[in-house]
């Protein structure tokens, strides 16, 4: 049986050492303590091969809270949420964790996407969160970190197995000398040197510190220049930095230990409240696709519906953001071969003429992140009518479709 055991790590290690980089998701809980508006934030970077995602609003019914989350297209029973908020300021997002469950021979299915669905569903508060943990059947299912964060000014990860849980406090100066704290895909309880997102922590890390040093954290930073960041800790190469003073070509890096690489898929940050204000404007800075190509949009659980690009679209089976961006990483990865996902054309993104697309949608991001501040300076201490929300939310789907519809001529 050892034996054995030891051969199951073994080939553990070198699936994720082949395959893993490619695919690693970079997450991190902030503590209102860490940011300059004293408001929580969680940041999710999803990796994963389901390329194609939605956003849906899920009513309150039977005593349940209203919550919007993030949704796989192939889904379209929006069976499982990855990663979202409720109408009371609860919010969560995962990674996976790859070194822990290595030795249970019990085999249940993963369960994360349906767990994060009830605890949007039912949770108000950390506390309640952990019952959920202690009152779910064992084995749970579950092998991942959980970043939650609550309108109370919690804020915390949860490293989660089959039969256990352990809370790491971002609010605990003991746990979290600086207020945040970063996972990828390997857990701190689990097997150590398994698992997946080494490097892209090691970036993070040294995204976060160099922040720390000048300034407090905020969602603008975390949206533009760490989810688009496209620096190499081991090479010390800053690609962005490089090629926007290159022009244009067909030259290709390789960008599987980026932060951001082919695999993935979207990207979130939420931005929670401070007690006196409104929970249901935690605010869910939403970016449906590959983050380099794609425009952050906010949502909020409301009465109006969401921006019709960032829903599910019968006709295209996908979100019509998510489409509009597909378009445009196939561009960005134009080898049509099995590697070619591996390799990044990075002047599509960044150029000395200034045509890259992040130099494109990052000043039309900037205008979206004010007119944003300048109705949540209202919105969150006085519930606005419907209409009002609906309206922002078209003149949002006008300005999105408008500059795609531009870039796609």
């Amino acid at each position: 049986m050892k034996l054995i055991t030891n051969l199951l790590t073994i080939l553990f290690s070198l699936y994720f050492l082949f395959v893993g980089n490619s695919y690693s998701c970079t997450t991190a809980v902030i503590s209102g303590k860490a940011t300059e508006d004293g408001r929580p934030l969680l940041w999710k970077l999803r990796d994963t091969d389901y390329l194609e995602n939605y956003v849906k609003q899920f009513p309150a019914t039977d005593g349940k809270y209203a919550f919007i989350g993030l949704i796989n297209s192939i889904d379209t029973l929006a069976n499982e949420v990855w990663g979202g908020n409720n109408e009371v300021g609860f919010a969560i997002m995962n990674s996976a964790s790859f070194n822990v469950n290595l030795e249970d021979s019990i085999k249940t299915k993963s369960q994360p996407g349906f767990f994060m669905k009830k605890a949007l569903e039912i949770c108000k508060t950390l506390e309640d969160f952990e019952k959920l943990l202690d009152n779910t059947a064992k084995p749970m299912g579950l092998a991942a970190h959980f970043g939650v964060i609550d309108a109370h000014g919690g804020a915390a990860f949860y490293e989660v197995n089959n039969y256990t849980w352990t809370k790491y406090d971002a609010n605990d100066p003991k746990v979290a000398p600086e207020g945040y704290i970063l996972r990828t895909n390997f857990s701190e309880t689990g097997k150590p040197n398994i698992g997946y997102g080494f490097v892209r922590l090691q970036t993070a890390q040294e995204l976060f510190t160099n922040t720390m040093k000048e300034k407090p954290l905020d969602y603008r930073t975390i949206i533009q220049e760490y989810s688009r960041c496209l620096y190499n800790p081991i090479t010390q190469n800053d690609y962005r930095a490089i090629y926007e003073n290159e022009p244009a070509s067909d030259r290709f890096i390789h960008s599987d230990n980026l932060i951001t690489s082919y695999g993935s898929a979207s990207c979130i940050v939420i931005q929670g409240v401070k007690e006196n204000e409104l929970p249901q404007f935690t605010t869910m800075w939403t970016m449906i696709g590959y983050p380099n190509t794609t425009i952050t949009v906010p949502l909020w659980v409301s009465e109006a519906e969401l921006p019709h690009i960032v829903i599910y679209n019968d006709s295209l089976k996908n979100s019509i953001l998510n489409q509009y961006n597909m378009t445009l990483t196939k561009e960005c990865y134009p080898i049509d071969n099995p590697d070619g996902y591996h390799y990044l054309r990075i002047s599509k993104l960044v150029n000395k003429e200034k045509t890259g697309y992040i130099q494109i949608i990052e000043p039309i991001e900037r205008h979206l992140f004010d007119e944003t501040d300048k109705k949540l300076s209202q919105w969150r201490n006085k519930i606005p009518p419907k209409q009002e929300i609906a309206e922002f939310y078209t003149q949002i789907n006008d300005i999105v479709e408008n500059v795609y519809i531009e870039i796609l001529k």
